[in-house]
């Protein structure tokens, strides 16, 4: 995957997701309780999948969850854990009990971010350059490792049909790469080199490797960078759930190996 804009792909116009578009899958949301993983994670119970809400915010991930068991089509399960400490051995942890509770993992969605502000690179509190590397980079690494032997398990008994999908969400590069975006861009520019290797080592696997620009959205990490901007006029996160449905779905196979660029 050469994440250029040349190489890129569309949601299909008019495409909305059904009600059984996801039905029986298992998809982890990592980042669960903010504005883009608090979205993905309704649309995709509304779309038939159990999701595994994995946050560090308890109380935030027992809401989403009360919400998705009571109101929408899916289930739920939680699982708390601070990226920014966690340990390659809490990721393996992690990769055991999916598989002993669900016994199999058919979609990964990595959301979390983390973003102190913009800021000169020379001023970055070494503690914050490394949490938003942790976070952002180091986590997706460790938890597609941990989770590997899930994601490409073959098991032709099971609905549904043997493929899976992991959906890492990037940032427009020409903005994140400009002064001041510090350890948040340069976090993001390495997200961005970890998909594209992935995507070549898994191009012909069952794992179907997705990357995701979505548009400008209602979210805190909005509001942080572009303070003045009236960020309640902007769209929320529906937008890019929705197309977060569409890359774990048979439907986004065309997409695998490109940039879902959402933008415009």
């Amino acid at each position: 995957m050469r994440l250029q804009f040349g190489d890129t792909a569309r949601l299909p116009a008019q495409w909305q997701p059904a009600a059984v578009s996801l039905e029986d899958r298992v998809v982890l949301i990592v980042g669960a309780t903010g504005a883009l993983g608090r979205a993905s994670a309704l649309a995709c119970a509304d779309a038939g999948a159990k999701v595994i809400l994995l946050g560090r915010k308890v109380r935030a991930l027992e809401k989403l969850y009360d919400e998705i068991e009571g109101t929408h089509a899916g289930h739920a399960a939680i699982y708390p854990l601070d990226l920014a400490g966690a340990s390659p051995k809490d990721y393996d942890d992690l990769a055991v009990t999916v598989g002993r509770e669900f016994g199999r993992l058919d979609g990964i969605v990595f959301c979390a971010a983390h973003f102190d502000g913009l800021q000169a690179l020379v001023d970055i509190k070494p503690e914050a350059w490394l949490r938003a590397q942790q976070v952002i980079v180091n986590a997706p690494f460790l938890i597609v490792q941990a989770c590997a032997a899930l994601l490409t398990r073959l098991d032709e008994t099971a609905a549904p049909a043997n493929d899976a999908s992991v959906v890492f969400v990037l940032d427009d590069p020409a903005r994140a790469g400009k002064a001041f975006w510090g350890a948040y861009g340069v976090a993001k520019h390495g997200l961005a080199g970890l998909v594209a290797i992935l995507h070549d080592e898994w191009e012909n696997a069952r794992v179907r490797v997705h990357a995701l620009l979505p548009a400008p959205m209602k979210s805190m990490l909005r509001r942080t960078a572009y303070f003045g901007e009236n960020t309640i006029e902007l769209p929320g996160g529906e937008v890019a759930a929705n197309a977060v449905v569409y890359l774990l779905g048979d439907d986004g196979a065309s997409a695998r190996g490109k940039l879902l660029d959402l933008r415009g």
